[in-house]
């Protein structure tokens, strides 16, 4: 074998996932058909709280935070704001940065780590037997008069976009339509800046979307029906100003446009996340409209699901786990389908029906605290929460917050303990930890990272190296009951329904 897991695609999901495997033991090789000097263009440019929290578990959020703008609400169609800055943790807000300030943290990671990279290879198909599976790849550029490159390796994860060539070498299909052609991106500068909040805003069947990048530069997205330049028309100062003014009411003195393109808008997703030993993540497993910022963020929360228990079964462990991170992130993908295509229609729907609905929409918002909650809840990925396995703790599948740590050498926070890629067991302050049973993925409980609490609270909480609660004990009702109100932590809970 010439690795144990071979990634396909160095996006975010992909490194994340590389990073954390690599850290765990697993020999890793990364493949990507770009060249090393990867473009610095970015397209993602919303890292949310669930993905701060993530990266805060991989020491990483703490760098990040100086290359962007922290803004703390989202103002909706002109009418109201998503308040951020309720949100419990360390990250209430939205932090706006390049896509490639996290790629550079992520890489830089995963090569200390150990991780292999292989660029300029293209991938053309998977050959999957019982024992493993073959990455077949060509040279870039001019490839198909090259011989072969084999990879071989127990497991294969696609995380290569959209256009997943693992996703079709797997046999798997991506249902689903294009609901917006010809979508415009750009990064501009403003000479008078608007207040700072994200901003969605629609305006007679045209879209767009503000947000600040930093200094005067600014991230637009906007879209027209009335227009149809064609997928690959080339994109002006002129018409960005003009689709500002219809959607925003003001162009804000646009001066200058740094970078521009058009994309189209997907809804998909495949039926599963694995086949056999190939695994899917990010957009290779689902795809949706850019609306809300999500989709960077699902793809780094997938690699945090997956990369856990993929170490485990490079490691020894049962391969039934893998059958858990399809179980537990495609609904979560489908409500993210829900939710950025409820915003997108909203917005670009001429009829009178969805005027009104925008309308009771934001007095609902602007009137109801649970509702902005759960709003809140749901774009931050803070709320999202797994079904517990039979047996667990009802609170189990819940994000732990950052519970403060007694001193000792794993840190002061759960975030710093779960750096080391283990599960945590959190114990009361003083007093022997409660038995709580192995977890699914656990090789051996002495495995456990213990930690004691800094708080009064006497349960004991074995944490999933991904953040979620894994199960606890005791579990009287009374505490048990405790125990979720404290995992709550005034974030109101997001349950995807199953697809």
């Amino acid at each position: 074998m010439d690795a144990d897991v071979v990634v396909v695609g160095a996006g975010p999901t992909g490194l994340l996932l590389a990073g954390d495997l690599a850290r765990d033991g697993a020999r890793v090789v990364v493949v990507e058909k770009r060249p090393a000097d990867l473009s610095n263009l970015t397209r993602a440019f919303a890292v949310h709280a669930r993905t701060l929290e993530a990266l805060d578990a991989r020491g990483l959020a703490d760098a990040l935070l100086p290359t962007g703008r922290a803004v703390r609400r989202i103002r909706v169609f002109g009418r109201v704001d998503v308040r951020l800055d309720t949100l419990p943790g360390r990250f209430p807000f939205v932090l706006v940065t390049p896509q490639y300030e996290v790629e550079r943290l992520l890489r830089r990671r995963a090569e200390d780590a150990g991780a292999t990279f292989r660029h300029g290879l293209r991938v053309s198909g998977v050959d999957q037997r019982d024992d493993g599976a073959t990455v077949v790849a060509v040279e870039e550029p001019g490839g198909a008069a090259k011989e072969p490159v084999r990879l071989r390796a127990p497991w294969v994860v696609g995380a290569d976009g959209v256009r997943s060539t693992v996703r079709t070498a797997a046999g798997l299909p991506f249902p689903g339509e294009t609901v917006i052609r010809a979508m415009v991106l750009a990064d501009v500068r403003l000479t008078r800046p608007p207040e700072d909040a994200l901003t969605v805003a629609s305006a007679g069947g045209a879209l767009g979307f503000l947000a600040p990048f930093g200094g005067d530069r600014y991230r637009f997205i906007g879209w027209d029906e009335t227009l149809d330049p064609g997928d690959d028309g080339p994109v002006d100062l002129d018409e960005v100003r003009a689709l500002a003014r219809a959607t925003l009411g003001d162009d804000h003195g646009m001066a200058e446009l740094r970078f521009a393109t058009r994309f189209a808008a997907d809804e998909r997703q495949v039926p599963r996340y694995r086949a056999g030993r190939v695994l899917l993540a990010g957009d290779a497993a689902h795809a949706h409209s850019p609306a809300g910022g999500l989709g960077m963020n699902t793809g780094l929360q997938d690699a945090a699901n997956l990369s856990w228990r993929l170490a485990a079964v490079v490691r020894g462990a049962d391969d039934a786990v893998l059958d858990g991170y399809s179980a537990e992130r495609h609904p979560v993908g489908a409500q993210v389908l829900r939710t950025s295509g409820t915003i997108l229609r909203l917005a670009t729907d001429r009829g009178r029906g969805a005027a009104v609905v925008r309308a009771a929409g934001a007095v609902l918002l602007g009137r109801a605290a649970p509702v902005r909650r759960r709003a809140a809840g749901a774009v931050s990925a803070l709320g999202v929460r797994y079904p517990a396995p039979p047996g667990a703790h009802p609170a189990a599948g819940r994000r732990v917050p950052d519970l403060p740590l007694a001193p000792g050498p794993a840190g002061s926070r759960v975030a710093e303990a779960l750096r080391a890629g283990r599960f945590v067991l959190v114990a009361p302050r003083s007093g022997p930890p409660a038995d709580v049973p192995r977890a699914p993925g656990e090789l051996d409980a002495d495995d456990r990272l213990v930690v004691r609490r800094a708080d009064g609270h006497d349960a004991t909480l074995l944490v999933r190296p991904d953040g979620y609660l894994a199960d606890a004990r005791p579990l009287g009702a009374g505490r048990a009951a405790r125990v979720g109100r404290q995992l709550s932590n005034r974030c109101a809970s997001v349950k995807p329904s199953r697809a």
